[in-house]
């Protein structure tokens, strides 16, 4: 956590005295959007190479240093992380975990929240709402007398393992601090603030520490393939994995935040594991891979539906227990499952209410069973 003293905002409307009679002047103060395109051509010089610094000219302006007071239960706790604009109309993307603290149903929003910019302007922002199961947060900031550069979102359908990154931030307060690498791996599981899952993580070699949460993860082009997020680390400094949240689940909390303010979430109320060839031969599940349901909620919408989890007595099998008796799901609607976490992603294309076919595979046989979806609830850990 960071403390900072805040400069002081003068009004826009200001009283102008002349021969002894008053008259109001108004200010009037317009913002100017500068939209970054990504391009092709910054992204490799000639000899292939991946052009840092023409990327950083183009892309940096856009990114900010988020600063936010009143965190916790102490009124001068603050706390700084990073940001980046997506619209002219001033909204700011940043991780929820920079603008709130606590976690799960405890989570409170700080107070008071300034965004400054690389030109050394310091403004306010509201907080429009947050999605502490992907740790993103809307700020939106009036863009009176500010140039603003908004990013481009991209995608992250065709990443690629070894393709060049940038993240841009403020690690350690060090505000517009460049750092590249590339992409180590995708599709990683790494911790909301919910005790769920964020599925489909960005992994990266590129410096990532304290301070850089909420910034964004560039691609060679200039386009926003995450926001970086966390780091694994003993030391609690950079050792070369860093986790972005990835854009594709950014863009699905930016929708419903805009909309209401907060972001709903269907609910199976399921533990699952993976499911491999071995360990499928071994206890005859009947399906090499997909999700093996090691826990059923009681009184949940799976329960509910009539789903099974396991059951038996634990055995071990090549060093892990392991209980048998479970369902192993194959589908979520259309989707076909064959790792635990796609369970997860597939449900995100529902809403809570919804009634959807689940595919399952139960002593041998495959069968439909239809589930009516709940509500992921705040927290999965106990409250009290």
């Amino acid at each position: 956590m960071i403390a900072r003293r805040l400069a002081l905002f003068l009004p826009l409307t200001v009283l102008a005295g002349c021969g002894g009679s008053n008259h109001t002047t108004t200010v009037v103060r317009t913002s100017k959007v500068q939209v970054v395109q990504p391009s092709s051509a910054d992204g490799a010089v000639a000899s292939g190479g991946f052009d840092v610094s023409a990327l950083y000219r183009r892309v940096s302006p856009g990114v900010v240093t988020v600063i936010s007071l009143g965190l916790g239960s102490g009124a001068g706790e603050a706390g700084l992380g990073s940001g980046f604009v997506i619209s002219g109309s001033g909204e700011v993307v940043t991780n929820a975990h920079v603008v709130t603290s606590g976690t799960g149903a405890r989570i409170r929003r700080a107070s008071q929240v300034y965004v400054k910019f690389a030109d050394g302007n310091e403004v306010p922002a509201r907080i429009v709402g947050y999605d502490p199961n992907a740790d993103v947060a809307l700020l939106r900031l009036d863009p009176s007398g500010l140039t603003l550069r908004p990013l481009t979102l991209g995608t992250t359908a065709r990443l690629k393992v070894g393709a060049p990154v940038a993240a841009i931030g403020s690690p350690f307060g060090e505000e517009q601090s460049l750092s590249v690498g590339v992409i180590s791996a995708t599709q990683r599981s790494i911790d909301s603030l919910t005790g769920f899952k964020i599925e489909g993580a960005i992994q990266t070699d590129a410096a990532i520490n304290h301070g850089n949460s909420g910034g964004p993860l560039l691609d060679a082009s200039g386009r926003v393939l995450g926001i970086n997020s966390q780091i694994e680390s003993g030391s609690g400094d950079n050792t070369g994995v860093g986790f972005a949240v990835p854009v594709d689940t950014v863009r699905r909390s930016l929708a419903q935040l805009r909309q209401t303010g907060s972001v709903h979430y269907a609910y199976l109320g399921i533990s699952t594991l993976e499911v491999y060839p071995q360990l499928a031969a071994h206890f005859h599940l009947g399906a090499a891979h997909g999700a093996y349901l090691a826990q059923v909620l009681s009184g949940g919408p799976a329960a509910k539906a009539g789903l099974h989890g396991a059951s038996g007595s634990a055995v071990t099998f090549q060093g892990a227990r392991f209980r048998p008796g479970g369902d192993v799901i194959t589908k979520v609607g259309s989707t076909t499952v064959t790792r635990a976490a796609e369970v997860s992603l597939a449900l995100t294309r529902f809403r809570p209410g919804q009634t959807i076919p689940i595919t399952v595979v139960r002593d041998g046989h495959a069968r439909i069973v239809r589930v009516k979806l709940g509500e992921r609830p705040p927290d999965t850990r106990p409250t009290g």
